[in-house]
């Protein structure tokens, strides 16, 4: 009997072939992580019980959505891992581990602040495109995410000179999360703010604060930004 490892490796290949069959000059990083994802979640399904096939089948038209969640939070899990290896967060009191309960000073968040400043914001912030890409794909009017933009309703992260990038993960069905407004009335710099709602918070129980505003936890989440940005 073929192994998982043998489907996910056959799956792999074959994506890879159509990846470059579609687009020769796609970025070998890409095409190698897109093909391999591809084949690792095609064994893992082709491998569940039964029952979780079944279910599976069930619910086919929501395949694409619940696809693109996934990549999101790992794309997410990636950058947080490359943040801290980055960083150097074992070794920098300034960049804690999410996992280290003790409260941030004054100093430490300024210096938190100011290395997210210097990394690139593709090491640690996720996915994030500009507004053209957000109207062509996700139907947002540039009008409209400016307007969200100066009511601090959207983190917007700049890059390079004047231009600003939005982290795709705090968009829910073409709107910012709720609670984002909230979250940047407490934690003023975008970058902190953004670092914070991706990282698992002690004060919420290690869980994950962008996830919990995504689903609507607003109450919980705020009072904690509020915590982690006092002394």
């Amino acid at each position: 009997m073929i192994s998982q490892d043998a489907v996910a490796s056959l799956v792999a290949g074959a994506v890879q072939r159509a990846l470059v069959q579609h687009d020769a000059n796609m970025n070998a990083p890409t095409l190698i992580s897109a093909s391999r994802i591809a084949g690792s979640v095609a064994a893992a399904v082709t491998f569940l019980p039964p029952t979780h096939q079944r279910a599976i089948e069930a619910i086919q038209g929501e395949l694409a959505g619940l696809a693109s969640e996934f990549v999101h939070a790992l794309a997410a899990e990636a950058a947080r891992r490359s943040a801290t290896a980055a960083a150097g967060i074992d070794e920098n009191p300034a960049l804690m581990p999410a996992n280290d309960t003790r409260r941030p000073t004054p100093q430490n968040l300024r210096n938190r602040a100011d290395d997210l400043e210097s990394m690139l914001i593709e090491d640690w912030a996720g996915r994030v495109a500009g507004s053209t890409y957000l109207e062509e794909n996700f139907r947002i009017p540039r009008s409209t995410l400016h307007r969200w933009q100066r009511r601090n309703e959207v983190i917007a992260l700049r890059k390079g000179g004047r231009k600003h990038v939005f982290p795709l993960a705090q968009f829910v069905d073409g709107r910012p999360a709720p609670g984002i407004s909230e979250v940047l009335a407490a934690i003023a710099n975008p970058r902190l703010a953004w670092f914070w709602l991706t990282r698992p918070s002690p004060e919420l129980d290690g869980r994950i604060p962008i996830e919990m505003l995504r689903q609507d936890l607003v109450r919980d989440v705020v009072p904690a930004a509020r915590a982690f940005s006092s002394v």
